[in-house]
């Protein structure tokens, strides 16, 4: 950044056009607290509310710098649509619930449609599907497009609570993205269930045949490789790699989680003493394919994290969520997400109830064999709630360093940095 007062301009305009107008609304709020009062909204479909009808919807607009690293590059403000979300489920009874759930992701200028009839610009589309049966107190199946994942808690995070502005990129939690799922769901049959303060989630899925960039290696070497084991017969012309596993197993020291929906909270605000540690796991056999030698290869991917957070006697709530992952998808291979080697990511932040806000600060380091160096990632923001996660105010710094998979990369420029704002609102 060479000249750094259009920059200033721009975040002033920012603050100016986010916070004033949200700051007046907050103070109203705090006036007239009664008229604000949220209930879910539900349909009961008997007399006890027992049998319910569930539905919510959210939306979360940001506006986005263009990158700041980039040499000569002027100041840019880009307003988007991140999410645009509507579900719905139902607890027919005791023993069985469910839920759909569709919406579109990242509506930009770039990719508005004129009449809104072309095909490459962001649709509605189906995120989830599934049924679910209650077998026991300790025991739930279900099937359908679901996002019952392994492997992490983030992995299975809620965009409706985050504790970030977003789901941290690269989207090493999200590993499976476009690679052997629709949008980070799986078609599948699921297990889940809560024996006291243990509880666990376990899928059998079927990978999808229309991957994104499943057969492109973003590593420095060439390894032959490369993730289209699903699409690809072995060598005696039968077909293999149409199995994925996963699953997460979780152990609350202090307060339970629910488990209802398979959404992981991001932060509670004080509501809940959590202590959890995670382990977990995703396997893929014959998952890659060596396109010189026509080898198949797994994927295997290990996890272990930790979510803490403890309420203050003031109100207040120290929050913290650290993950390792071991990323194996054969020698010095680097997927779209991930990369054979490990993936450190932490966050912490703490939650001010008498100004309702929240700062933060996030971090990522992924060490992949085939890369020279490190991708790391940093994520500085403020969470400003006007009416808890129903309505709040996110303002990030968001930095990526060293991802060759990163446009900003691909391009020449050193690293990817930007200014993120975003209005979250769900009812």
């Amino acid at each position: 950044m060479k000249n750094i007062y259009p920059l200033i301009r721009g975040i002033t305009f920012l603050c100016l056009i986010y916070f004033v107008p949200i700051q007046i609304a907050a103070q109203e709020i705090a006036t007239n607290p009664e008229k604000h009062t949220y209930k879910p909204l539900t349909l009961k479909l008997d007399e006890s509310g027992k049998k319910y009808l569930r539905f919510i919807m959210w939306h979360q607009l940001w506006l986005t710098t263009n990158n700041l690293d980039a040499d000569g590059a002027k100041l840019q403000i880009t307003p988007s649509i991140r999410r645009s979300r509507f579900l719905a489920f139902a607890q027919i009874s005791p023993k069985f619930m469910l839920l759909t759930h569709f919406g579109l992701n990242s509506l930009n200028p770039s990719n508005l449609s004129a009449l809104g009839t072309d095909s490459n610009t962001p649709q509605l589309f189906l995120h989830g599907a599934w049924g679910e049966l209650k077998i026991n107190d300790q025991l739930y199946l279900g099937s359908g497009l679901h996002y019952w994942k392994g492997l992490t808690r983030l992995a299975s995070q809620s965009t409706l609570n985050f504790m970030t502005l977003d789901q941290a990129r690269p989207f090493a939690q999200w590993h499976s993205l476009g690679i052997t799922d629709q949008f980070a769901r799986h078609l599948g049959v699921y297990a889940k269930g809560q024996i006291k303060k243990l509880d666990y989630r376990i899928a059998f899925n079927a990978p999808g045949r229309n991957p994104l960039a499943a057969g492109q290696h973003f590593g420095s070497e060439d390894v032959g490789w490369s993730y289209t084991g699903v699409s690809n017969p072995d060598k005696d012309g039968n077909l293999t790699g149409n199995l994925v596993m996963e699953g997460y197993f979780r152990y609350n020291f202090w307060d339970k989680e629910s488990i209802k929906l398979p959404y992981n909270v991001g932060t509670y605000l004080g509501k809940k003493k959590i202590l959890a540690i995670g382990t977990g796991f995703f396997l893929h056999p014959n998952g890659m394919f060596d396109d010189t030698t026509a080898d198949h290869g797994n994927v295997s991917h290990f996890a272990v994290d930790a979510f803490f957070e403890y309420p203050t006697a003031k109100g207040d709530c120290v929050h913290f969520y650290g993950s390792l992952i071991n990323f194996n998808y054969g020698r010095n291979y680097v997927s779209r997400w991930g990369g054979t080697g490990t993936n450190l990511y932490g966050q912490f932040g703490y939650y001010l109830k008498s100004l309702n806000m929240m700062p933060y600060i996030a971090f990522q380091n992924g060490d992949y064999e085939g890369l020279e160096e490190p991708v790391n990632s940093l994520d500085i923001g403020l969470n400003y709630y006007i009416n808890g996660h129903h309505a709040k105010l996110t303002m990030e710094y968001h930095r990526i360093q060293g991802d060759i998979r990163e446009s900003a990369i691909a391009t020449g420029d050193d690293a990817l940095s930007q200014l993120r704002f975003q209005l979250h609102i769900f009812l």
